[in-house]
């Protein structure tokens, strides 16, 4: 299976058990993946830095820190996990496991930033830099001007500083669905605005992110 999901990397490992104690959650014993997702987190941190300083010679500081932000997260990680159904190879307890633990994002996205860490002891910093450039090629391009890519929580809090009204209060509405896979309805409101915008996603940030697009949305009517 290490070999399998070799391919779908894209790295074939010289040594392979690396990769396997890139899979190993804590839950499964000592021999976990922890020091590896410290590790990974570093590289890739630096790596995504590296490639929009290059990709944005004009941008300042605080986009470079945004898109970062954007693209190296939780969710964003635990997508590429899914991406490549880490699930399927990850070594478990049986806690966690019966629990769904090998769908839930924070186990994906550790096992995501493990495996980085894993590649750079196994092959060096060139290959976990390759790696992590192929992986997330598809988001790097994406990224086109720096107006375009403010998430909409902070275009949301500029457009309201710029009308001087108060900032937005979100609010968890409700949660549903088991632990590897809940589903958040977040409500943001404005106050001297009578209608309050309700968001939906798999997590708290993403429910708060839509929250803001359809109030930015009421605003603008």
């Amino acid at each position: 299976m290490s070999s399998e999901l070799s391919t779908k990397l894209g790295y074939q490992f010289v040594n392979p058990d690396w990769l396997k104690i890139a899979l190993t959650h804590r839950s499964s014993g000592n021999d976990n993946n922890e020091r590896l997702e410290f590790l990974g987190d570093s590289i890739v941190n630096f790596v995504i830095a590296e490639a929009l300083f290059y990709q944005f010679p004009h941008a300042q500081e605080g986009d470079l820190s945004r898109w970062r932000a954007t693209l190296i997260n939780r969710e964003t990680l635990g997508d590429l996990g899914r991406h490549f159904e880490l699930g399927r190879y990850l070594f478990l307890g049986q806690g966690e496991l019966k629990s769904g633990g090998n769908q839930r994002t924070s186990i994906l996205s550790c096992a995501m930033e493990a495996i980085i860490g894993a590649i750079y002891l196994d092959g060096g910093f060139s290959a976990a830099r390759d790696s992590i450039l192929r992986w997330y090629e598809p988001l790097l391009s994406s990224l086109t001007k720096a107006s375009s890519h403010k998430d909409s929580k902070t275009q949301l809090q500029e457009y309201l500083q710029s009308q001087r009204m108060a900032l937005p209060l979100y609010q968890v509405e409700s949660i549903e669905g088991e632990a590897h896979q809940q589903f958040f309805t977040v409500s943001c409101t404005v106050l001297g605005i009578a209608e309050r915008a309700l968001g939906q996603g798999t997590s708290r940030r993403r429910g708060e992110q839509d929250a803001a697009e359809k109030m930015l949305g009421i605003l603008k009517k």
